[in-house]
C-alpha cells in the first residue's frame, strides 16, 4: 500500500464525505495503519473543526494510531489449542517491550 491518494479525493472542490473516510479506512491493518494515517491527515486537513468527515477521521487516527503500535485482534477468540500470533494477540506491543 502506499501513500498515494484517489486523484478524485483531491481534486479542486471535491467535498470530503464520510464515504471518503470509510472508503479509506476499509483497508486499516496495523500493517498499513502508518500509510493510512498519513492519507487520511492529508485527506482531512483541509476540512474545518466540527466537519463530520474531519470528527470521523480523527477518531480513526486515534484508532490507527492504537494499531499501528498494539496490533489488533478482531472476530472471536483463538480456538481452543490454539494460541494468536503475537502480532494480534491483546497488549502485544506495548512501550515497554516494543523493539524487543
Amino acid at each position: 500500500m502506499s501513500q498515494a491518494e484517489d486523484p478524485e479525493r483531491l481534486r479542486p472542490g471535491h467535498e470530503v464525505t464520510l464515504e471518503d473516510v470509510r472508503a479509506l479506512m476499509g483497508a486499516s491493518t496495523p500493517h498499513f495503519s502508518m500509510q493510512l494515517g498519513t492519507r487520511l491527515r492529508a485527506l482531512i486537513a483541509p476540512l474545518p473543526a466540527g466537519h463530520p468527515a474531519r470528527v470521523m477521521g480523527e477518531r480513526e487516527l486515534a484508532r490507527l494510531d492504537l494499531i499501528a503500535h498494539d496490533g489488533e485482534v478482531r472476530g472471536h477468540a483463538p480456538e481452543p489449542g490454539m494460541t494468536p500470533l503475537a502480532s494480534v494477540a491483546a497488549g502485544a506491543l506495548t512501550p515497554a517491550n516494543a523493539g524487543h
